[in-house]
């Protein structure tokens, strides 16, 4: 009964750093053998996978993204935090944090939050 929950700023400005926070429930976010992913729709579009960080705070991104992208967390909040600068309006999209076990036979979303790239 792993749970998430997003949170994040819903509107930012371009050339500004999107600073999204992950809540974690019913897992640690230290939890061996467990991927913990930001995930993103844009408007129209598919699914895009950002990154993810690991049990022991090792992170991996997506290479068009690696630039831009950059995990953290804080293991006594059990929270994430995904970090993604120099917006543009191409960032808006909707932002889902998720959790995946290594072999794959488990996944779990949060509801995803509305982020929104405009002056």
């Amino acid at each position: 009964q792993v749970q998430l929950q997003e949170s994040g700023p819903g509107l930012v400005k371009p050339s500004q750093t999107l600073s999204l926070t992950c809540s974690v429930s019913g897992a640690s976010v230290t939890t061996m053998y467990y991927y913990w992913s930001v995930i993103r729709r844009p408007p129209g579009k598919g699914l895009e996978w950002i990154g993810h960080i690991g049990a022991s705070g090792t992170t991996s991104y997506n290479p068009s993204l690696k630039d831009r992208a950059s995990f953290s967390r804080d293991t006594a909040k059990n929270q994430f935090f995904l970090h993604l600068s120099s917006l543009t309006p191409e960032d808006t999209a909707v932002y889902y944090c998720t959790v995946a076990s290594i072999n794959l036979s488990f996944d779990s979303w949060g509801q995803g939050t509305q982020v929104t790239v405009s002056s």
